[in-house]
């Protein structure tokens, strides 16, 4: 494909409302349109496709971002960019021809009189109408209205040609002829042309790339499908590819989950206004409860509380340089004592902090990357709990520990071990402090690619991370996945020697995130927003080395690192020899290089390996699944909230240590190309549905 001519860069566009609020209708769009492509914007009504479409002519001006053609900025209209509207746009009192001549009289006025006629001629003749050359508009089926219109934009030759709907008026047959004659022009004319529709075989016919645009309001681009026709096209062709249906399929379902999700969150937005009268009792109970004595009893009810009240929080974590953030908002005071009353609650567990968060006895929690997705899917054979994640609260920060005695028979990289597996008759036993979880998948991940088969060469078992070094030591397991500074500490001690790193594995993944329960998140909006905002706030300082004493004394305290967080944060701990201390900060990624923001296509890797690995099938809704999990529009909230500005993650394919690109719009494609990954089965997954209770009584 050709170097882009159009580049939509971060684009947000917002209107003012008139009580004095505002309207979001575009959030964050980056799109490359090469020259000559035909592309398709597809979606519900309200996604903001005609909004873009105004942006890409110049009629409106971006509220954030910008667009570029061919490197100089969009600012106006222009004749290197020609719309055709499904009204037609043509001057009623004028003919045919002279309709087509105002455009070409006003661009190409240098030309003389013959030429400007023949032009006209030309492109009358491209679309059909020479015969009708002197007819009125009145005079004209609206298939003709239509053809008059896009020989007037062509006729200027513009370097992009926009179309509102062009055909959405017209009966299927005249639809379908024009549609052919669109195809035949804009290839023959070489134009580049982005067009507005919501049929599905239309996009498919005409179009090199479909753009499937999310719900509005704060729509962005939920997945890009790539039309692999050959062309030229004909229609019949076009349906007896063996893809066209398949693509069909995709297409169709992505506007069925988005009808879903819009159908989901109305439902949940009328149940939270409905139980906001009915706050009293529960929540009355939970703000008399004293700070030093946390509630047991499930007390966090979704029932609605009103923005500017204090809303109690019970938040669960594991200790461990993870959870930085939170102890550094706690010490410095970054939440809101107004909005927020924060009681955070160890676990030794990630198995009995999630067990907490299902029964309700916390709000929310910092959880492993892949607990909102797991809860969702009811992996592990629990039941689906909706659970969705404003905030990734930290990256990377693990290591791989292997066996001292292993070390010393020269196990001291994969392929080693790989040679030593193949002489031994039991599988290679790994502690993971969570099964089916990030640390788990990323070792998968790294085995497979070294022809270490996961499956049949190592157990993996789940164990509380600070049982692991012991365990390690007894000879019970061979292997542990930890936190940096406990791998650290088992090196140091001679107990064990490093294999891998989660950065060399896959450098910056996301590795503890905020989980709650959707209907409280509803309920609870404006605590839950504070909450991420102060761990914003915490995760800035927690970056800078700057504050690295001070964290220090922070995470020195008993609940979070006590003793070890001098040694874990001090740069006396090292990985291996040649690694120095000042890689400690950079190794738990906080905040820099928008690290915060919950990435649905990180999330769509996730999917691939549970695909990958049997846990489900790959499920066929996943962006119905992946919008409703990450909710990024909460990170933007809280960002702003903190004084930071809204950012987003972009849609760039993502490549970890074994080079294979993932690209979260064909995840089945990277799936086929991973070793000795089958093509997995596909289904529907049912999302659970939030409900909110009843209040509780006092």
């Amino acid at each position: 494909m050709s170097t882009a001519l159009i580049q939509v860069d971060h684009v947000t566009q917002v209107f003012p409302l008139a009580d004095g609020g505002e309207y979001i209708a575009l959030r964050d769009i980056n799109l490359d349109i090469s020259e000559g492509e035909f592309v398709s914007l597809i979606g519900h009504s309200g996604c903001g496709k005609s909004t873009l479409l105004n942006l890409l002519a110049g009629l409106t001006q971006a509220s954030n971002g910008g667009i570029l053609m061919q490197g100089r900025e969009v600012s106006n209209p222009g004749p290197d960019r020609m719309v055709v509207f499904q009204n037609y746009s043509l001057l009623p009192w004028k003919t045919v021809r002279q309709n087509v001549e105002l455009a070409v009289n006003r661009v190409m006025g240098e030309r003389s009189a013959a030429e400007r006629r023949e032009i006209v001629d030309r492109h009358l003749t491209m679309v059909g109408l020479s015969q009708a050359a002197d007819r009125l508009p009145a005079e004209l089926s609206g298939g003709m209205k239509q053809r008059v219109a896009i020989a007037r934009a062509l006729a200027i030759r513009p370097r992009l040609l926009l179309l509102d709907e062009p055909f959405g008026a017209l009966d299927a047959l005249t639809r379908g002829n024009l549609q052919q004659q669109l195809m035949q022009i804009c290839q023959e004319a070489g134009v580049t042309t982005v067009m507005v529709t919501h049929d599905v075989d239309e996009a498919l016919l005409l179009s090199d790339r479909v753009v499937m645009m999310t719900n509005g309001p704060e729509a962005g681009i939920g997945q890009i499908l790539t039309v692999p026709f050959p062309r030229p096209r004909q229609r019949l062709e076009v349906l007896e590819h063996p893809d066209f249906y398949r693509l069909r399929s995709e297409l169709i379902g992505f506007l069925q989950q988005q009808r879903r999700l819009r159908q989901r969150r109305a439902s949940l937005e009328q149940a939270v206004a409905a139980s906001r009268p009915a706050v009293a009792a529960g929540d009355a109970a939970v703000a008399a409860t004293p700070a030093e004595a946390p509630p047991t009893r499930a007390a966090a009810t979704p029932a609605a509380v009103p923005a500017g009240s204090q809303t109690l929080v019970r938040l669960g974590y594991l200790p461990g340089l993870d959870v930085a953030p939170l102890a550094l908002a706690i010490d410095q005071q970054l939440f809101d004592p107004a909005l927020l009353r924060l009681v955070p609650m160890p676990f030794a567990t990630w198995e009995r902090l999630e067990e907490a968060l299902r029964e309700g006895r916390l709000d929310a929690a910092i959880t492993p990357a892949t607990t909102p997705l797991a809860l969702n899917l009811g992996l592990g054979g629990q039941e689906p709990w909706p659970a969705i994640t404003p905030l990734t609260v930290s990256r990377n920060g693990n290591a791989l520990c292997l066996a001292r005695q292993l070390a010393g028979l020269g196990v001291d990289d994969r392929d080693s071990l790989r040679e030593w597996l193949l002489g031994r008759d039991r599988p290679l036993t790994v502690a993971v402090p969570q099964r089916r979880g990030i640390a788990e998948l990323l070792l998968r991940h790294w085995l497979a690619g070294g022809a270490i088969d996961p499956e049949r060469q190592v157990r993996f078992l789940a164990m509380a991370p600070l049982a692991m070094q012991g365990s390690l030591r007894n000879e019970q397991i061979d292997a542990f996945i930890a936190g940096r500074y406990r791998v650290a500490e088992a090196v140091q001690e001679r107990q064990g020697s490093v294999l891998a790193t989660d950065r060399e594995i896959w450098e910056g993944h996301p590795e503890k995130v905020l989980t709650c329960h959707e209907a409280w998140a509803a309920a609870h909006e404006d605590a839950l927003l504070e909450l991420c905002a102060g761990l914003i706030r915490a995760a800035q300082r927690c970056d800078d080395s700057g504050q690295r004493q001070t964290m220090v004394q922070v995470l020195s305290q008993p609940q979070w690192l006590g003793t070890r967080a001098a040694q874990a944060l001090g740069g006396q701990f090292r990985l291996r020899p040649q690694e120095g201390g000042a890689t400690m900060l950079r190794f738990n990624h906080f905040h820099a290089d928008r690290a915060q923001a919950p990435n649905r296509a990180e999330g769509a890797w996730m999917l691939s390996q549970f695909s990958r690995w049997g846990w489900i099938p790959f499920p066929s809704n996943r962006l119905e699944l992946l919008e409703q999990t990450y909710r990024p529009e909460l990170c933007d909230r809280a960002l702003l909230r903190a004084g930071l500005a809204a950012l987003r993650p972009d849609r760039q394919p993502f490549t970890l240590a074994d080079g294979i690109a993932f690209d979260q719009d064909d995840p089945l494609t990277y799936l086929r190309h991973l070793p000795g990954s089958p093509q997995p089965p596909q289904a529907t997954v049912p999302i659970p549905q939030a409900r909110i209770p009843s209040p509780l009584p006092a």
